[in-house]
């Protein structure tokens, strides 16, 4: 049976807070019967909608904390997020941008939270206190181990992936992280997108030429795999930014020694399923 969940499985109702989730919407979302406004091959989210969400007064102080290095205003008006929009963010851990997504999105819009349990077990509590009692209501949580996606064809207008792309090489079977058929994977993405819609992806990046495994060991990739894997998928890079990029980062540190965490040298890049 496939571990998966359009909204929260039951053994996680009460820890990620999700009871005031609306199942309905779910199961609207799971069957494709969600609609949204196809986004322009132009479309960049106005700076003030962005800062608008930053400055939300329902976020949390912890958030807040992380803004500056995050840069997630920048961010977000890169992507291009509009109002009404559908959004995957895979592998959301807790959920710092489903929120920031949700106020951007709006009530016409919605975001579908991904988490596997790994990411679930090293986000904590951050999950439960975000969602707890419904307070970010247009957003779903989806609940599905590697290779378990099992996403709607044509149903998003955006998918992110922050810090979270070089999962796709990582393995550990001990905590329950599956070796990821990267290119089943990137299959399942790209047709869960409706064309024209916009694959935003921010990743530490590894030194030029690193080897892919470099994703699972240092937990970053060269940039150029990224773009190599993408285009292999039918996506088309439109843009890059360097807006959280940082030349004195040490590329042979994991990510999460206190020496670099949090200040990594990041990539940003916009990439597109064609119309």
């Amino acid at each position: 049976m496939k571990k998966i969940a359009w909204i929260c499985v039951a053994a996680l109702l009460v820890a990620s807070g999700c009871s005031g989730l609306d199942p309905e919407a779910s199961a609207r979302m799971a069957n494709g019967a969600m609609g949204s406004s196809r986004p322009s091959s132009s479309a960049i989210a106005q700076p003030a909608a962005a800062d608008a969400a930053l400055k939300n007064p329902q976020r949390r102080p912890a958030d807040r904390t992380q803004d500056d290095r995050r840069k997630a205003a920048a961010v977000l008006e890169f992507f291009g997020i509009q109002p009404g929009m559908v959004v995957l963010d895979l592998y959301s851990g807790g959920g710092y941008y489903s929120e920031l997504l949700s106020y951007l999105v709006g009530p016409e819009g919605r975001v579908v939270a991904h988490n596997n349990t790994p990411y679930l077990s090293f986000a904590g509590t951050e999950v439960a206190e975000r969602y707890r009692g419904g307070r970010l209501p247009n957003v779903e949580q989806l609940i599905a181990e590697n290779n378990e996606l099992d996403l709607p064809v044509q149903r998003f207008d955006a998918v992110v992936m922050i810090k979270a792309y070089h999962d796709v090489y990582f393995v550990d079977e001990e905590i329950g992280w599956a070796r990821i058929d990267r290119p089943e994977f990137l299959r399942e993405v790209f047709e869960a997108m409706k064309p024209g819609a916009v694959l935003g992806i921010v990743d530490h990046a590894a030194a030029p030429g690193a080897a892919a495994e470099t994703g699972g060991t240092l937990h970053r990739i060269d940039p150029e795999i990224i773009k190599s894997d993408m285009k292999a998928a039918g996506f088309v890079l439109e843009a890059q930014s360097d807006i959280l990029r940082n030349p004195q980062d040490d590329y042979s540190t994991r990510v999460f020694d206190d020496s670099v965490r949090d200040r990594t040298d990041r990539v940003v890049m916009r990439f597109r399923k064609p119309l």
